[in-house]
């Protein structure tokens, strides 16, 4: 059975193209949130909490790009996480082809293989990948946190609304 407490820090879509400065989809934000997710690195690793790296990765043809200028296409430089960030030996890498961590992909399994309940949501963008990864998780019985301070949109506004979508429309704990 597993740990109720056992926790998962997922780190969400830390890529190039979405930190660095002039990216294809830039979310200037980004750059200031990566000491604090560092620091929720560094403590997970401490606590022997699994870090899970969440990264979108796009066919060159991706649908998403008739919403979204190509980005974080597989295979390229953008696709890859920052190097502040960088998976070290051990880390998990899922890859991820829309919004929700979740969809068509391994996370839900690999968390059950490793007992996971409870998840550390940080990354980009707060009302896309990290809202609809964190519904996702709810709809799957995971207790949610998202230190708000690992987080961010590319406007302020969609970051509130994110926030309390998650926090009180999921009842999932919102730390500042």
């Amino acid at each position: 059975m597993p740990d109720k407490n056992k926790t998962a820090l997922l780190v969400i879509d830390m890529l190039r193209d979405f930190v660095e400065k002039g990216a294809p989809l830039e979310v200037p934000k980004a750059r200031g949130i990566v000491a604090n997710i560092r620091r929720e690195i560094n403590k997970a690793r401490r606590n022997n909490i699994p870090i899970i790296y969440s990264c979108d990765s796009h066919l060159k043809d991706d649908r998403e790009f008739a919403i979204w200028p190509p980005h974080a296409v597989k295979g390229t430089l953008g696709a890859e996480v920052i190097d502040e960030l960088k998976p070290r030996e051990g880390d998990i890498v899922i890859r991820t082809g829309t919004y929700s961590g979740f969809f068509r992909t391994s996370l839900d399994k690999t968390l059950k293989e490793l007992g996971v309940r409870r998840l550390i949501l940080t990354g980009v963008v707060t009302n896309i990948c990290i809202l609809y990864t964190a519904v996702d998780a709810y709809m799957r019985g995971y207790e949610v946190s998202v230190p708000e301070d690992c987080v961010t949109a590319l406007r302020a506004a969609d970051h509130r609304f994110a926030m309390r979508q998650i926090s009180e429309t999921l009842k999932t704990f919102r730390s500042s």
